[in-house]
């Protein structure tokens, strides 16, 4: 598995997460027609995002955890790890 396409997730996340504002927002100043396949896809756009994005956001935490941490306190964090 890449972990490098994970970030990734968050941006998918935050677009899926915008068009499920935007559309209803649209539907609601009538612009657009609100019909039930738009109201359900702009509420699984919504859903579907904050996953995405939570998910993207737990695997870059896990990519980048100790990286910030000085010597000592990274050779303990290992240690503790392989205990």
């Amino acid at each position: 598995m890449n972990f490098n396409k994970f970030p990734n997730l968050i941006l998918i996340g935050f677009f899926l997460v915008l068009i499920g504002v935007i559309l209803p927002l649209l539907m609601v100043v009538q612009i657009i027609k609100s019909t039930f396949f738009l109201n359900f896809f702009s509420y699984g756009a919504s859903v579907l995002g904050l996953f995405l994005g939570i998910i993207g956001a737990a695997y870059y935490v896990r990519m980048n955890r100790g990286k910030d941490l000085r010597v000592e306190d990274r050779e303990a964090l290992e240690n503790k790890r392989q205990d």
